[in-house]
């Protein structure tokens, strides 16, 4: 029984583990709450069998992998970037099902950092004779998955902010035009964003002002929208807009303050919306803690934030901001413009929120840059 850490792997094995990664993406936003995961399976250097995380989490990647196999993964290594699952659910464990498959070898990018199944795999894995490596191309698989981890680890989902904004760093003029500061590959590639998150987050100025959909348009795409998400503490949404009027076609939720009445109630849930009740913090607004957790607690693992400055500086204010996807158009407004947070209340630099670039491209006209937060 033999398990190793990845010291100097074999080139082999990072370009299997990369494949099953690239599998695993297809997954995002599409399988909460589960995680996104993705297995290869390799016999004799050849793939046999391939497999990812299908919608709404099951069947999982390792199931599809063995199914495509089939008695070719006799024998075979599978790549797999999470730790197979142990622990019996509403599918068989996956553990099992490469044991009775006759896998011999299993590579793991991470372990699973579900106390259920943490560990537990791979030591049964070992006990049935398999040789079993781990770490194989891990921060990949972490930045991958970090929203599973997020919400098993901190109770709430990692959170993205989204702007798109002027040179000078306004969303919009004085008079709250904001249609259109960024250009249309801009607009798509943002489209993209909701694909892979599982719900997209405003605030009830946002959704009275913009009147969004908050759909993924892309051409045949549709079916890959993100839960909506509106922040509304006293229920101004009318049931004639849009996010109400097309619940029944798309999750809709409303975050509201946790007295709402049984008619308001009914009333929403009658157009298909699900209300969330949390507490009012000390400022006057939802408590966005409580927000956070209450979608953590509801299985989201990635949360894309287009709100307004309110909601983002209340983001931002909180500490709970994992990444920002800046969209800048070559256009400057020159100060009375709106700003892309609130006040955040910051009396010297020391105080500021720090994040790294991790990425910048050109996306049309504008230049999409992405910040991972500083820890």
């Amino acid at each position: 029984m033999t398990k190793s850490k990845a010291t100097g792997t074999d080139p082999r094995d990072q370009r299997h583990m990369a494949v099953a990664l690239e599998l695993a993406r297809r997954g995002l936003g599409r399988v909460w709450p589960n995680p996104a995961v993705g297995c290869v399976l390799v016999r004799a250097g050849q793939v046999v069998g391939r497999g990812w995380t299908q919608p709404g989490g099951r069947p999982h990647a390792e199931t599809e992998a063995l199914d495509r196999a089939g008695r070719r993964a006799q024998g075979a290594t599978a790549y797999v970037s999470l730790e197979p699952c142990v622990h019996q659910g509403e599918t068989p464990p996956c553990v099992e099902a490469l044991i009775r498959a006759g896998i011999t070898r299993c590579a793991i990018a991470l372990e699973d950092p579900d106390p259920r199944a943490s560990g537990r795999g791979i030591a049964r894995m070992l006990e049935a004779g398999l040789v079993v490596q781990t770490g194989i191309l891990a921060d990949h698989a972490r930045e991958l998955n970090e929203g599973f981890f997020s919400r098993i680890n901190k109770g709430r989902p990692a959170i993205t902010l989204k702007f798109a904004t002027t040179l000078d760093g306004f969303i919009a003029t004085a008079r709250g035009e904001s249609q259109w500061i960024t250009g249309a590959l801009a607009r798509q590639r943002g489209h993209l964003m909701r694909a892979e998150h599982d719900a997209v987050m405003i605030g009830i100025g946002t959704a009275i002002t913009d009147d969004p959909k908050l759909t993924c348009r892309l051409t045949g795409m549709n079916q890959f929208s993100p839960v909506r998400i509106v922040l509304d503490s006293n229920l101004r949404l009318p049931l004639t807009h849009a996010l109400v009027t097309t619940a029944l076609e798309h999750r809709t939720w409303v975050v509201t303050k946790s007295d709402y009445s049984k008619e308001q109630r009914v009333a929403f849930e009658d157009c298909g919306v699900e209300l969330l009740g949390v507490d009012i913090g000390a400022d006057g607004r939802l408590s966005i803690e409580q927000t956070v957790r209450a979608l953590g607690e509801r299985g989201i693992t990635r949360l894309l934030v287009e709100g307004g400055p309110t909601v983002s500086g209340s983001l931002l204010q909180a500490g709970i901001v994992d990444r920002i996807a800046w969209f800048r158009a070559p256009s400057i407004l020159g100060g009375d413009g709106v700003t892309a947070t609130a006040p955040l209340r910051l009396d010297t630099l020391a105080d500021a929120i720090t994040f790294r670039r991790v990425g910048v491209e050109a996306v049309g006209k504008d230049m999409l840059e992405s910040f991972s937060v500083v820890s």
